[in-house]
């Protein structure tokens, strides 16, 4: 049995703005910021050590991670996956949430203006991290991503919203157990 710990990045400029940030990228805020260092003391209250790190390529989360291992302890050299990426959002990327239909709607939305369908992310995602839990020597991996990508994701599991009573929370960490191809969900650690 092995483990995945997914986290999502701190908050951004673009959340607090209430912009969609999708593929595009804006820096931590300083709660963001804050918020990954809880995150990784957080881990070394728990013990929890990693013996490989991964990253979406986006410079909010490379700086999550960064500041969370840090924190934890036990900084570790990364790799940055595209596959770890958000959602593209299509041409809807950078702009205001107000223009974000019920979450029902965001397939038939985003892909008529050239975004992915969650459908797309989460076989994106399961694709990227079966291949990484099962290179030599990954027992205990942790990996930085995004709000949409941790939930498409999580729904090979079950339903998301189900699961965590809403939202993937800034800096919130799904903790997954891994055997022979297959991921299970056991725990959300940090609110």
């Amino acid at each position: 049995m092995k483990d995945l710990y997914l986290m999502r990045h701190g908050q951004t400029l673009f959340n607090l703005r209430r912009k969609i940030q999708g593929w595009c990228d804006s820096p931590l805020t300083e709660e963001g910021i804050a918020q990954a260092r809880r995150a990784g003391e957080l881990l070394r209250e728990r013990g929890i050590t990693f013996d490989h790190a991964y990253s979406s390529t986006a410079e909010r989360a490379c700086d999550t991670l960064e500041l969370t291992l840090e924190a934890a302890g036990s900084p570790l050299p990364y790799e940055r996956l595209k596959g770890l990426r958000e959602r593209f959002f299509g041409t809807f990327e950078g702009e205001s949430e107000d223009l974000n239909p019920p979450f029902e709607e965001y397939d038939t939305l985003f892909s008529r203006y050239g975004g992915e369908t969650g459908e797309a992310v989460r076989e994106r995602m399961v694709a990227t991290l079966r291949e990484v839990m099962e290179r030599p020597g990954h027992e205990r991996v942790i990996a930085t991503s995004h709000a949409g990508a941790c939930m498409s994701f999580l729904s090979d599991t079950g339903d998301p919203r189900e699961l965590l009573g809403g939202i993937m929370p800034n800096c919130g960490i799904l903790h997954f157990a891994y055997q022979d191809g297959e991921f299970e969900f056991i725990e959300l650690i940090g609110r």
